[in-house]
């Protein structure tokens, strides 16, 4: 796969379009305008852009609850994620599914989901349906360490290895669950060895640089493509805010906190393109998704919200 300047560059203008967007999202939060839950994906942006840049495009993605960064990399509008976040009618759910239920029919994002681990037997699910339509499409599920010990998890991992179904899990492994440390969340921190359990393929690497999350996931999605066989992909990454809006995040320090924001990948591949000599592009880019995110916020202030038609089954 190419590795240039101007597919980088792409894939950086991907990261901040989610880091904007999501910090957009945490002020309108902060001022009343979002309500519920907000779960937001800061510091693990190159795991969802380096995974849509290695797959197909009619490939299936689902994922948890930390949703928006995987349906903007998918192609869904700025615009319809922060309607839906601000429950308005022109939301990708049509302001009735907020921040956890992003849908997306179009790029084939099937859903955040509330449950944790609940949709990996989902995905397992549509991974069976493109074997027996004898489709070449892979699905690929995202979760996070904190649903590597519930039951679901070892359902879908059985099954996909037992049917051989072309999809790939990935494991974000965020190092905090929703707020507890690895080492009193499981006994083995390699969650990649949980594949050895099921005679599945494995990888485990750290999200250090978006191309290596393309290139390493790129391997695992030609597997589940050409020989129907699923892996399990740990991805270690760290997250800059607390679990949701409402966790403050006291169960770590300040300064474990900025010492690893100094290995932030989006501001690795900043400085990468800047010394490739395209600190104009950069900059260019960047002026642009200020522009695209402020756009969305006054759509979504603008857009009205649901009435009682919008639940009619035709409407949905």
């Amino acid at each position: 796969m190419s590795t240039s300047d101007a597919t980088h560059l792409a894939l950086y203008r991907q990261m901040v379009l989610i880091r904007r967007f999501e910090e957009e999202a945490a002020r309108a939060y902060s001022q009343g305008k979002i309500g519920g839950f907000l779960h937001l994906y800061i510091g693990q942006e190159p795991i969802a852009v380096g995974a849509v840049a290695a797959l197909q495009p009619d490939d299936y993605v689902i994922t948890t609850y930390r949703d928006h960064g995987l349906a903007l990399a998918r192609g869904m509008t700025p615009r319809a994620a922060m309607a839906e976040l601000f429950g308005k009618v022109t939301g990708c759910s049509k302001g009735l599914g907020g921040s956890m239920h992003f849908f997306d029919a179009e790029h084939h994002m099937l859903g955040g989901y509330g449950i944790v681990g609940g949709h990996i037997p989902i995905a397992a699910g549509t991974a069976f349906a493109s074997k027996y339509r004898e489709e070449k499409r892979v699905s690929m599920c995202f979760f996070g360490e904190g649903a590597v010990s519930i039951g679901d998890f070892h359902e879908g991992l059985s099954l996909a290895a037992l049917w051989k179904l072309p999809i790939v899990f990935v494991c974000e492994n965020n190092e905090y669950a929703m707020g507890t440390p690895l080492s009193r969340e499981l006994s083995v921190e390699d969650v990649s060895t949980k594949a050895l359990g099921y005679g599945m393929a494995r990888d485990r690497f750290f999200a250090d640089h978006v191309l290596t999350v393309r290139d390493r996931l790129a391997e695992a999605i030609e597997r589940a493509r050409e020989l129907s066989e699923p892996t399990l992909v740990e991805i270690r990454t760290y997250r800059f805010r607390g679990h949701s809006m409402s966790d403050p995040g006291k169960y770590r320090t300040p300064e474990e906190l900025e010492e690893r924001k100094k290995r932030d990948a989006v501001l690795r591949s900043r400085a990468d393109l800047e010394a490739a000599g395209m600190g104009a592009d950069v900059e260019a880019a960047e002026k642009e998704i200020e522009d695209i995110v402020a756009d969305a916020v006054r759509f979504a202030e603008e857009s009205p919200e649901p009435g009682p038609g919008v639940a009619r089954s035709d409407n949905v």
